[in-house]
């Protein structure tokens, strides 16, 4: 078949399945319970409280549309993944160039967030501890510190504790990094040039490859994830996952500025001190810093 064909009638396929699968297997969660689902989940998994999904962005390389000067143009497609490598939430259109936070800013879940819409829970106590905490998702040094988005601390002088709490938060972040990992693998169209310059054509084709993925995770065993995936060996050591061996995913530019309020610093601070007392702490940390 010719190139033009292709080009009409894949992403004509690819628009269908995402239409005919968003509603189930790619729709955000908008109720108190199903969000609190998540969060149970990352506690069970992850040992990370009052968790409402990992976040991070990944650059979708694609033809340059027509006008542009630059010989590479990409698009970033920003997702939020709970326990389960399940996107939760994808936005994708924007323009490559615009840093993760950048992109961040302006998607819907910002403010969902921010605004505590969606039925977002509300503060809840540190489980074993009396102590509330707002709800809030893990994300890498590209987002911004805010009540809502826990980071890292930055990698220079660190205490024990604080090393403890990058430790803690790493291992919650790592399942939208392995998310990326399986869905690159499955569908290899991410490890190339998407030879399409429309732009819509382009999201149906990631949206619907989002919600296969998500299909296949929630409908069947998913076989195909056996040593796709990281594992934790007995001591929880991470056995890294195939993907990795795969051309990896250009992450997005830090943002411009990462200006932390007071009060995010304050609930990194006592999230960190939850994870060295006898409510918060897991025995094997003390062996990963």
């Amino acid at each position: 078949m010719g190139v033009s064909t292709i080009r009409q009638f894949v992403p004509e396929t690819c628009a269908a399945i995402h239409q005919v699968l968003k509603e189930k297997y790619l729709k955000c969660p908008d109720t108190v319970e199903e969000w609190q689902q998540v969060a149970d989940g990352f506690q069970a998994q992850w040992n990370f409280p009052n968790c409402l999904g990992a976040l991070d962005g990944k650059h979708v390389n694609v033809r340059p549309p027509p006008g542009t000067e630059s010989d590479t143009f990409s698009m970033v497609l920003m997702a939020l993944v709970d326990s389960s490598y399940r996107f939760l939430y994808v936005d994708v259109g924007c323009n490559g160039r615009i840093s993760d936070g950048g992109v961040f800013g302006g998607c819907t879940l910002q403010d969902a967030l921010e605004n505590r819409t969606s039925n977002i829970p509300a503060p809840a106590p540190l489980p074993g501890s009396y102590q509330l905490a707002p709800c809030c998702v893990v994300a890498d040094e590209a987002f911004p510190l805010k009540e809502y988005i826990m980071k890292p601390y930055p990698n220079h002088r660190l205490s024990e504790e604080q090393r403890i709490f990058n430790y803690r938060l790493s291992r919650a972040r790592k399942v939208v990094e392995n998310a990326f990992g399986i869905l690159a693998n499955r569908f290899r169209v991410f490890q190339t040039t998407i030879n399409i310059q429309d732009t819509a054509k382009v999201e149906d084709i990631v949206l619907s490859c989002c919600a296969l993925h998500n299909f296949l995770r929630t409908e069947s065993r998913d076989l195909y994830m056996a040593g796709i995936v990281d594992q934790e060996g007995p001591d929880h050591d991470t056995v890294p996952g195939r993907w990795r061996e795969d051309p990896e995913l250009r992450q997005a530019s830090l943002p411009h500025t990462t200006n932390a309020t007071t009060r995010a610093e304050q609930h990194r601070d006592e999230l960190c001190r939850y994870f060295i007392s006898d409510a918060g702490a897991v025995h094997f940390q003390w062996g990963k810093i």
